[in-house]
């Protein structure tokens, strides 16, 4: 099995979709071409029927990002998939996302269908899309809590019907990460025909379990990841690109010869225009990209980091393109992060004026949340 993992970006569809995250089609321009040059594999665009705005938003960036694959969403229906195919007509790359809900509870409530005509739906839908592109994409909404028999006849009739990609999404974010291997496992072992499309899966935050949950997909068959930068997207979010990426490239001990084709260094910039676009700012504490990811107050940690950033970092900022590790002095620090600190900033001092000044440092940390520079400049005087 081929150990590359593509990464299927849905910042611009699914992450756009939440509250207060919208984009404009310029805003969506600018933030495809940064995550084309961070090098994503999938660009979905947006979902061409939702509106006209998200139609021309899908349009614009067919036309103007080269390199990534770009995709619209489409229901199970013609019309939706028409539009999907008329926006992207000028992409030099397309695929067609179409997909259908196949737990009980949805068919019967929001659906009001017979499993039998959502499998004739699906069918017919992933065939009339291959009139526009060879690149489809079948997606079965709630998958997680479908049951497992008629999981396997619909992805065995999608990719009869054409799909080269089936998604096994987990859109409530139900699944725990043991029991979402296991499906993708089931999956590999009881759909004959699954070997001729590539196995994907779209995670939600619901629980927390979105990076962990994807990952678990990877590892049991899954080659291809749905996520967004910063982890945006409807209710808890979906599972976050720049933790996926930076945990298979960290942990190949676990993860193995696994691999995607992102350019990290990009990662710290894209999601920060990600911040700037949607006027929204990550936590502090956020894995990868947050300001305090590389942010050290302990004196204990800032002597380790010092001594050898291997001790407290499992990854360098440079890996991720975030600007430097950060020496925080604050209540917490040590004598050791103080004398650092002052030699970078000139001062030759000798140990007995950096016991006075550590003295008054730590009486001054004691009273504000962080000392600055300027703080020391007056402590020494």
């Amino acid at each position: 099995m081929n150990n590359r993992v593509y990464i299927f970006d849905t910042t611009l569809r699914d992450g756009e979709q939440a509250p207060g995250f919208s984009m404009t089609a310029e805003e969506k321009l600018q933030m495809a071409l940064q995550l084309a040059k961070l090098g994503v594999d999938v660009i979905e665009a947006g979902f061409a029927a939702a509106s006209k705005g998200d139609f021309e938003a899908v349009r614009l960036i067919a036309e103007e990002v080269k390199g990534p694959v770009i995709c619209s969403l489409a229901r199970a229906l013609e019309k939706d998939i028409e539009l999907a195919a008329q926006a992207l007509e000028p992409a030099e790359r397309k695929r067609i996302h179409t997909f259908i809900a196949t737990s009980e509870i949805h068919m019967k409530y929001k659906l009001k269908m017979q499993p039998e005509d959502v499998l004739e739906r699906a069918s017919r839908a992933v065939a009339f899309a291959r009139n526009f592109t060879d690149d489809v994409e079948f997606s079965c909404e709630d998958a997680t809590r479908s049951q497992r028999e008629f999981l396997y006849r619909i992805i065995e009739r999608a990719i009869k019907a054409g799909a080269t990609v089936i998604n096994i999404p987990d859109t409530v974010g139900y699944a725990v990460p043991e029991e979402f291997a296991k499906l993708i496992e089931d999956i590999m072992n009881n759909v004959p025909n699954i070997d001729k499309a590539i196995v994907s899966v779209h995670c939600h935050d619901d629980l927390g379990m979105a990076v962990a949950n994807s990952l678990m997909a990877v590892k049991h068959g899954a080659r291809q990841v749905e996520c967004t930068i910063n982890g945006i997207g409807e209710r808890a979010g979906n599972a976050a690109m720049e933790e996926i990426v930076m945990a298979l490239k960290v942990r190949k001990d676990f993860f193995g010869e696994l691999y995607t084709n992102i350019n990290t260094k990009e990662l710290y910039k894209t999601s920060r225009l990600l911040c700037r676009i949607t006027g929204s700012f990550v936590p502090p504490n956020k894995a990868v990209v947050g300001d305090n990811a590389f942010a050290h107050e302990s004196g204990i940690h800032q002597h380790g980091v010092l001594s050898h950033p291997l001790t407290y970092e499992i990854m360098s900022p440079e890996d991720v393109g975030f600007p430097a590790t950060r020496i925080v002095l604050g209540k917490h620090s040590g004598r050791h992060a103080l004398k650092s600190k002052l030699k970078d900033m000139g001062y030759e001092l000798s140990e007995v004026e950096i016991d006075r000044i550590f003295e008054k440092f730590k009486a001054l940390a004691d009273k504000k949340k962080e000392v600055y520079e300027e703080d020391l400049e007056a402590l020494i005087y």
